[in-house]
């Protein structure tokens, strides 16, 4: 009889659980919309989340090398917030040293572009009345075109329709930015501060995590998942590692070979490759972009030498220094990362690059473990 019972209600669920997912289905657009606005109202959180991920890593390695052998009870005590408050010092003062390095020497390269751009007119205009006046069929020709016959009236009223519009359109413009400016910087203050508490309470919260594990599944889903965790963990420690002391590697490479060619803007150049090497595989050569405008506007000829550099630092860097940096830290082939940058890409800007490459090795990790033991070691992938 219990058996009867127990099997109606595995029957009884099995209906409820298809009924829902064909509703879901059905009804994909209104779940894909609770989908997206769920994730707006989580967003600052989930930042947060990262974010806590990422400064746990110069944490933990503050509160060793500063604290590990500390008895005093007080120095414990501090160990934690000491630590926190590091960890977000070394960040804003990375992110200020870019900032401070690279708006103002772009501000004045748009400066000295707009002066040269009045030059470049002046001569355009020069080299246009040089040409009418060796060719005056073209002065002709403008000269037969009827400039009475253009509606003026109709003209005018188009520009002042345009205007009154655009007008509207600029207001409308302005009140969105401004909104979405306020939301963001909420939302960053809300990030930073559950990012904070996180850091503070992380054991406290990986406790909790484990209990509510522990007491709703079977212990071989407990031992199971908290072997992912580690795994995941692992991979994305490694790989957040790796990608940071490559990027600052690969700037050094460009300051010096930059100072020892006499390029200009060195310094400005490595440190925007450097912040922007954070990011795989693209990174890079949007600094490499960024570098060849500036060193155009100031020599053309140099601008084209520096892309000849950056090939060749872009060489040695792929094939001697990353593999033994970053290597094999997070077991992913080159195929894959690209996939995986490209994806996550897509789908959350650059969070989502530097997020799904560890997502993807941690995955493919547990596939060529699973696959490899359904092979019984006959064929290793």
């Amino acid at each position: 009889m219990d058996l009867n019972r127990n099997n109606m209600k595995k029957i009884r669920g099995l209906i409820i659980f298809t009924a829902v997912v064909c509703l879901a289905v059905i009804k994909m657009d209104i779940v894909l919309e609770g989908i997206f606005f769920g994730l707006g109202i989580l967003k600052p959180f989930i930042y947060g989340a990262v974010a806590a991920f990422v400064l746990n890593i110069p944490m933990n390695a503050m509160e060793n090398r500063l604290f590990g052998n500390a008895k005093n009870p007080k120095m414990q005590k501090a160990k934690r917030p000491v630590s926190i408050f590091l960890s977000f010092s070394v960040v804003i003062l990375a992110m200020t040293v870019v900032a401070v390095t690279v708006v103002p020497q772009l501000a004045k390269t748009m400066i000295e572009l707009g002066n040269k751009i009045p030059v470049f007119l002046g001569s355009l205009q020069s080299s246009l009345e040089q040409l009418f006046s060796s060719r005056p069929e073209l002065a002709a020709m403008l000269d037969e075109l009827d400039m009475d016959s253009v509606n003026w009236e109709s003209v005018l009223n188009g520009i002042m329709d345009f205007m009154k519009n655009g007008l509207g359109s600029v207001v409308t413009s302005t009140v969105i930015m401004a909104s979405t400016i306020i939301g963001g910087i909420v939302n960053l203050f809300v990030a930073l501060v559950f990012s904070f508490y996180v850091l503070a309470q992380k054991e406290k919260l990986g406790n909790q995590v484990k209990r509510i594990i522990h007491a709703y599944f079977s212990k071989s889903v407990y031992d199971r998942t908290l072997e992912i965790a580690s795994l995941a963990n692992k991979n994305f420690t490694n790989f957040i590692t790796g990608q940071c002391m490559e990027a600052v590697i690969l700037g050094s490479m460009f300051v010096v070979a930059m100072a020892v060619f006499r390029f200009p803007y060195a310094l400005l150049v490595g440190v925007l490759i450097a912040f922007t090497a954070l990011i795989p595989i693209v990174g890079a050569f949007i600094g490499c972009f960024v570098g060849t405008f500036l060193i155009m506007v100031d020599d053309p000829v140099k601008a084209v030498w520096f892309l000849v550099l950056f090939i060749v630092l872009q060489q040695i860097e792929g094939n001697l220094i990353y593999p033994h940096v970053v290597g094999n830290s997070v077991g992913l082939p080159s195929i894959w990362v690209l996939a995986a940058v490209t994806v996550g890409g897509s789908l959350m800007g650059v969070a989502g690059m530097l997020i799904f490459i560890p997502i993807v090795s941690t995955v493919y990790a547990l596939l060529r473990e699973d696959v490899n033991k359904k092979n019984n070691g006959r064929l290793k992938v």
